[in-house]
């Protein structure tokens, strides 16, 4: 898509504008309180790298990474804003990721109806005895 712009020297990203694409994408209900939403950034400001991409000065999507630099990388939240969506926008932010690290395995771990995206990228399925675990994160957690 034409005039957006990518960043990939920008961690401290307006948490209120991650706010909104995390409600976009319906990874938030949108009830979080101001202090949790003043916290939407420490995620993306202790990554290991963050690319955002930008429709004038509007955040449009979003993927961190945490990675060791050489063995493994690991994407987290890639979003884009729906209404942006279908423009290679997603792509093109994977595809900036694993040009940062090329020669690093690159991980991620995403909902099935989501993976063919991720394969059309390059990605492979794990094998099939792979298991992958987790403790869920307490603050997204309803107790």
């Amino acid at each position: 898509m034409e005039n957006i712009i990518y960043n990939s020297t920008k961690k401290d990203l307006p948490s209120n504008q991650l706010h909104k694409l995390f409600v976009a994408v319906g990874w938030s209900d949108g009830s979080d309180s101001p202090e949790m939403i003043n916290k939407y950034n420490i995620p993306f400001l202790n990554s290991t790298f963050v690319i955002s991409a930008w429709y004038n000065k509007k955040l449009v999507g979003v993927v961190r990474v945490l990675s060791d630099k050489i063995f493994r990388s690991i994407i987290y939240d890639l979003i884009v804003d729906p209404e942006f969506q279908g423009n290679g926008i997603g792509s093109e932010l994977i595809k900036l990721c694993i040009n940062k690290y090329p020669n690093s395995e690159w991980l991620v771990e995403t909902k099935e109806n989501i993976a063919g995206f991720y394969e059309n990228i390059g990605f492979k399925m794990c094998g099939k005895d792979d298991v992958f675990l987790n403790i869920p994160c307490k603050l997204f957690t309803k107790i």
